[in-house]
């Protein structure tokens, strides 16, 4: 692949919440091969079509979507399906898993703009670790700045001392609390254990740093997280269908998940063995980090608001989220503030993507370097087949390379009337 294409990096599959282990389903990669897609057909983007459909198909992913934008119009919004009883539309609603992260960074940098945060405060100053009884807080705590959470340098990290986010059972029992568990848990839990790396030493993705800047703008605004983030990033930007997902309720419109794996709920100590999509973890503990639901176009709206300053962000907060971190740059990218970033064509240009995964999901948002962008949800991110989710990136580029000439049509004011 080209220098210039390239956009998935270490992160790309490791995005989201600890993998389940659990029994598998029997469920064949596959079994139902009834092609239906939704949304308007654009004959010179048939290549999107074809590549959604071998992906889905060679997975048996019963549930996809995608919407492409170039040049900053809407040029294709589709939903696919490959059972014959559900209807997926461009609206559908997915859990975007990661996708979640440049939602919140983005409302810390609100926040700043605002005045009323500064990336230079130290989470400490802003909430409270409480430790468990005999435990102390690793002083070097007071080093982590809320820019050093968002670009993922708080010293946490999940590959020496797990991920808090996938150990409910483990944080119910030292604790002595029931499940399901609460922000609070984890917070009071994580504030008696050492840090894995020296704050600003290590990039080191940490689901759990994210979940810390939730509260801070929780804390900061007076609002919850949800509200925050309704109020001040999607409501300007008229993105109206996003709304915070919920482990066991199906939301309006949303679709059903599917994995090959079960587990143990994380809703109560039962040890009850579930769907892995369905209770095997907390929707709620993962909002600020994994939590929204969204339809592609809602995505790829909001990717075009990184295009140029607005109401929303201006120029000073979108060169935070693509500035260099202190440390932390390999293989030509880094991580900036809730997205990847590869700088392209000699640094003039960059990539820009996240990659979400959770039990019953898998996302891609893309922005490129000479304006295009897409957005790809499925409900899996597992299947018999063993194949790489990882490979819908790779396949969106080739899909993008069939196009001789751009439409000319624009769809975001079907789907985002004024």
């Amino acid at each position: 692949m080209e220098l210039s294409r390239r956009t998935l990096g270490k992160f790309a599959v490791a995005a989201g919440a600890s993998a389940v282990v659990g029994t598998t389903v029997a469920r064949s990669a596959g079994a139902d091969t009834t092609w239906r897609a939704s949304g308007t057909a654009v004959p010179a983007l048939a290549g999107f079509d074809n590549e959604l459909k071998s992906f889905m198909q060679a997975r048996g992913v019963t549930a996809g979507q995608i919407a492409v934008t170039y040049k900053g119009r809407l040029v294709l919004a589709r939903g696919y399906s490959t059972s014959s009883t559900l209807d997926v539309q461009p609206t559908s609603l997915f859990r975007v898993a990661s996708l979640t992260k440049s939602f919140t960074a983005a409302a810390i940098l609100k926040l700043v703009q605002d005045g009323k945060l500064s990336l230079t405060t130290p989470v400490t100053s802003i909430l409270t670790f409480t430790p468990p009884a005999g435990q102390t807080v690793d002083p070097r705590l007071k080093t982590v700045t809320i820019k050093r959470l968002l670009q993922h340098l708080g010293g946490w990290d999940r590959d020496v001392s797990g991920d808090p986010l996938g150990m409910d059972g483990t944080i119910s029992q030292a604790l002595g609390v029931p499940m399901e568990l609460k922000h609070a848990d984890l917070i009071k839990f994580m504030a008696g254990r050492a840090l894995d790396n020296a704050p600003g030493t290590k990039v080191a993705y940490s689901n759990f740093g994210y979940l810390l800047a939730g509260r801070v703008i929780e804390k900061v605004s007076g609002l919850s997280y949800s509200t925050y983030v309704q109020q001040k990033l999607l409501t300007p930007l008229k993105i109206t269908r996003m709304k915070p997902g919920q482990t066991l309720v199906k939301q309006t419109g949303e679709v059903p998940y599917e994995s090959q794996y079960t587990g143990r709920t994380v809703l109560d100590n039962s040890g009850k063995v579930v769907p892995a999509p369905y209770g095997s973890f907390s929707m709620r503990l993962h909002d600020a980090n994994g939590g929204w639901l969204s339809s592609a176009p809602d995505l790829v709206r909001w990717a075009r608001m990184f295009d140029a300053p607005s109401s929303v962000l201006n120029s000073t907060s979108l060169a935070s989220v693509w500035a260099k971190p202190e440390t932390g740059i390999q293989d030509g990218w880094y991580y900036g503030m809730g997205w990847q970033v590869r700088p392209v064509t000699g640094g003039t240009g960059r990539n820009t993507w996240h990659t979400g995964s959770l039990p019953g999901t898998f996302t891609l948002l893309v922005r490129t370097y000479n304006g295009m962008s897409w957005a790809a949800l499925f409900n899996r991110r597992d299947d018999a087949s063993g194949k790489s989710y990882g490979d819908i990136d790779q396949a969106m580029w080739n899909a993008a390379a069939t196009v001789r000439t751009w439409p000319t049509n624009d769809l975001f004011p079907k789907y985002f009337p004024a």
